[in-house]
């Protein structure tokens, strides 16, 4: 018996023609009568998952364009009316819409954690919405397709061959299954069905990415909810600094060194911490750059260094209120002076230590002296007393001894705790899995449907090609293979 085939070349497919097989995955149909179908539209929606992440775009970037306030400023409101002060001269009059817009701390501002929390209930919708949908597709997938779809199917082919249908069912299950498909056979009456499907759990992949960037999210808001981060934990050399943050936490610096290659750019530093709990000695380190100081979820890593004036402020009986390195951590506008801070709580007072940057040479501020500015805590304007004091030689100023006892160095620090980096983590694993799921293992799945003719029968191919261009090809092939075994020849 001699076999014929006749490839059928159908006409491609039209825009009316695309709902036929666009409502082979529909998603929910939503009633504009009932408000919540609608507000889960609107999460589900991608145009709403575009909007938020444009939107958290658009922060990052002002973000980035913006000088950021240390978060450690945020709860110092003297300390940060300094800052804002420093940054006044670059944003002129647009400083105070800045700051009352939250811009000047983007990512902890209420604008950034709110899209967040959007974007987050939108992941989160949306792999809701699609994980039962795909779970369904891939255990119990559809096999019967009427003749609409195989005429209008992106990728489609006919063929007319002289075989029996049982023999053409064998040969077309033979070619998918040569291409690693699963094939699963209805038969209704004289038509057999055939279902074909290849890496069905591929699809899986978007809600794994989708859940791991609701976790990405959550992490961050839990990191910025329950955990703190302060890059700029100045600790003079001699003296021992709170934490604060509720640790219980103080840090003490025993000593700092640093060398510098040939060219004079720095090659090492490293501080020697002592690291007290409750007052009790707990750990003592030498932290590098790459070798933080780890107590529990809090960590310690170094970030900078600089000068500092060892202060000692006495109250008019006597009694030392104050007496420790303060680290000149902060520059003015022209950077010719290095400032610090010592605050006096018991006598409502702040005092501002100002200092020659090194290697300026000031007519009024001289080698081995600093200036004292003190001002009412909580106020901002002109101080009450300003004083400039020679090393070793006390001076009275706003009823308070200040004494400079000599200069040293204080050791910057970065010190955070973050109780969702856990899931950061785990989020950044997950997304690599779901985006390698997708990708590598695209699911693929092809319809064939088998019909006795008089003089033989008749095959039908149809598939879906959605984001897989690689699949129009392979399809292709996978129909010479079929026209190839039912006529013993090459396809024409």
């Amino acid at each position: 018996m001699t076999r014929m085939t006749q490839p059928v070349r159908t006409p491609a497919i039209t825009r009316a023609d695309r709902k036929t097989t666009d409502d082979l995955d529909g998603g929910l149909t939503v009633s504009p009568a009932d408000p919540g179908k609608r507000l889960w539209h609107f999460f589900i929606s991608m145009r709403t998952g575009l909007a938020l992440m444009l939107g958290l775009a658009v922060l990052g970037f002002i973000g980035t364009l913006l000088v950021q306030a240390d978060p450690g400023l945020q709860g110092d409101r003297q300390a940060y009316a300094v800052w804002l002060e420093t940054v006044r001269p670059k944003y002129g009059g647009w400083t105070g819409v800045f700051d009352a817009l939250g811009l000047f701390s983007v990512f902890s501002s209420i604008w950034f954690r709110g899209i967040v929390v959007l974007l987050t209930m939108s992941l989160l919708a949306c792999s809701v919405n699609r994980a039962p949908r795909l779970w369904k597709r891939a255990v119990h997938p559809r096999t019967n397709m009427s003749e609409t779809f195989f005429a209008h199917a992106p990728l489609r082919a006919s063929i007319a061959t002289a075989a029996d249908p049982g023999t053409a069912l064998a040969e077309v299950q033979t070619a998918f299954r040569a291409r690693h498909f699963r094939t699963i056979v209805n038969h209704d009456g004289d038509t057999i069905h055939l279902y074909a499907d290849r890496f069905r759990w591929g699809p899986f992949g978007t809600v794994i990415a989708h859940l791991s960037l609701t976790l990405i999210l959550a992490g961050a808001l839990i990191g910025t909810a329950w955990g703190f981060r302060n890059n700029s934990l100045a600790v003079p050399v001699g003296s021992r600094v709170e934490v604060g943050y509720g640790t219980g936490m103080s840090i003490e610096a025993k000593s700092f060194t640093d060398s510098y290659y040939t060219n004079g750019s720095p090659s090492d530093f490293a501080s020697d911490l002592v690291l007290y709990m409750d007052g009790v000695q707990v750990i003592a380190q030498t932290v590098r750059v790459n070798e933080p100081l780890r107590a529990g979820d809090v960590t310690f890593y170094q970030s900078f260094y600089g000068a500092a004036a060892v202060m000692t402020v006495a109250d008019p009986t006597g009694r030392v209120v104050f007496d420790r390195g303060v680290p000149l951590e902060w520059a003015t506008s022209d950077d010719k002076y290095r400032v610090g801070q010592i605050i006096l709580p018991d006598a409502g007072l702040t005092a501002y230590v100002v200092g020659a940057t090194s290697g300026e040479v000031d007519p009024r501020i001289k080698p081995g002296q600093m200036q004292i500015e003190v001002y009412r805590s909580g106020l901002e304007g002109e101080p009450i007393a300003t004083e400039i004091i020679s090393q070793g030689q006390p001076a009275n100023i706003a009823e308070l001894d200040f004494t400079f006892v000599r200069e040293r160095q204080f050791t910057g620090l970065i010190v955070a705790r973050d109780p969702g980096a856990v899931f950061v983590w785990i989020g950044a694993g997950l997304l690599v899995s779901g985006i390698s799921l997708v990708f590598l293992f695209p699911g693929r799945r092809a319809w064939a449907r088998i019909q006795r003719r008089p003089n033989g029968s008749s095959i039908q191919v149809g598939a879906i090609v959605r984001h897989d261009v690689t699949f129009r090809p392979d399809f292709q092939h996978l129909v010479d293979d079929i026209e190839l075994a039912l006529t013993g020849s090459s396809p024409t």
